[in-house]
């Protein structure tokens, strides 16, 4: 017993501590518990902040959108400010040029008439004893024709001082008043072009924003739509790309396919049956990335023969139930009538008189079963 007695006891010992431990573990394990439970009451309510942003995102986008049109409202009415103030100061340089040179002309007459008056002086005969034109002293020459051409002279001159005209005492004020209109033009010609600029910064900004929403589309519908091109052919290829520019905006599209069995070609250069199967995989690609509650399907059907017929219904039906949406097909085709839920004809019973028939092919087939 007392050879037991130590290894029991040292035993003990290990299962106390062991204990101890298990203690320490439990609480770290509740504690972690208690840190676990936050984290998923946390994570409960990031759904609904998500929600909110998504919303807030959404609200943003309107609002940039409102502001993207507002901006272009009023870039229109800046630009139309902008021609008619360039008009006016155009008018206003042309006013003030023709003052100036109006100005220029009447110096220039005043000098001539200056220089007329001081000939005319000059050719005076002089007093001998004043030395002095205008003196009441007898000219040398009292002939006619002396007479004659002092009086041409004196008509001559005088003609020159009406055509000079009235001097326009208000032309450093009117000079005046056209610069400063032209320095007020100036300004709102500037402040116009830092709001252009502005608006530009708005609109590189909303172009940049279209482009990286029109690549994720454009993305998931060329997605789409190799998967689905692939099986209403059958097998094949396709692929949608971005021509005529590296502006996802301004570029074009263009469809590339490959039935099997032939060449990659672009899509006018497929068979009409080709072109309609190849439209239709890529209308249903859009409808993938975007489903809506009803589609309507005017005769797609009519280029297509009886396979592809089959596998257009039954694509027509997959979609039907991956979307949800109800399609609303008007066809003439006997196996497309077939594949449908219900069938809806118009006929005339009587001249002049139409009907609507309508016909459950699943009801129908119970009743006939």
């Amino acid at each position: 017993l007392d050879a037991r007695q130590g290894p029991l006891a040292a035993g003990l010992v290990e299962w106390r501590g062991r204990r101890a431990a298990a203690v320490t573990s439990m609480q770290t394990a509740a504690l972690r518990l208690e840190v676990a439970q936050a984290a998923r009451d946390v994570a409960a309510a990031e759904p609904a902040e998500a929600e909110r942003q998504a919303q807030a995102l959404q609200a943003s986008v309107d609002m940039a959108e409102a502001a993207l049109g507002a901006a272009a409202e009023r870039l229109g009415r800046a630009e139309l400010a902008a021609r008619s103030a360039l008009t006016a100061c155009r008018a206003s340089e042309a006013a003030l040029s023709e003052a100036r040179d109006a100005a220029t002309r009447a110096e220039v007459r005043a000098e001539q008439a200056q220089a007329a008056l001081a000939q005319l002086l000059a050719d005076t005969p002089r007093s001998p004893e004043l030395g002095s034109p205008g003196s009441e002293s007898a000219p040398a020459d009292l002939s006619d024709a002396a007479e004659t051409a002092l009086r041409r002279r004196l008509a001559r001159l005088a003609r020159e001082r009406d055509e000079i005209g009235p001097v326009n005492l208000r032309a450093d004020l009117e000079l005046a008043e056209a610069e400063a209109e032209s320095a007020a033009i100036a300004r709102e010609h500037d402040e116009l072009g830092a709001a252009i600029a502005r608006l530009r910064g708005q609109i590189g900004h909303l172009n940049r924003e279209g482009r990286e929403r029109l690549l994720a589309v454009f993305t998931a519908v060329d997605g789409h739509f190799q998967v689905l091109f692939a099986r209403m052919f059958g097998g094949g290829r396709a692929q949608l790309g971005l021509v005529g520019s590296d502006d996802p905006l301004s570029a074009g599209l263009e469809i590339y396919a490959q039935p099997p069995g032939k060449r990659l070609s672009t899509l006018s250069l497929l068979s009409g049956g080709e072109q309609a199967l190849t439209a239709l995989s890529l209308i249903f690609a859009v409808f993938r990335c975007n489903p809506a509650p009803i589609c309507v399907l005017d005769e797609v059907d009519a280029p297509l023969d009886d396979a592809n017929v089959e596998r257009f219904c039954a694509l027509l039906t997959d979609m039907a139930r991956e979307a949800g949406t109800r399609y609303l097909v008007v066809t003439h085709h006997q196996s497309t009538m077939a594949s449908m839920d219900r069938l809806y004809g118009v006929t005339m019973q009587e001249r002049g008189v139409s009907r609507v028939l309508s016909v459950d092919l699943a009801r129908a087939a119970e009743m006939v079963g």
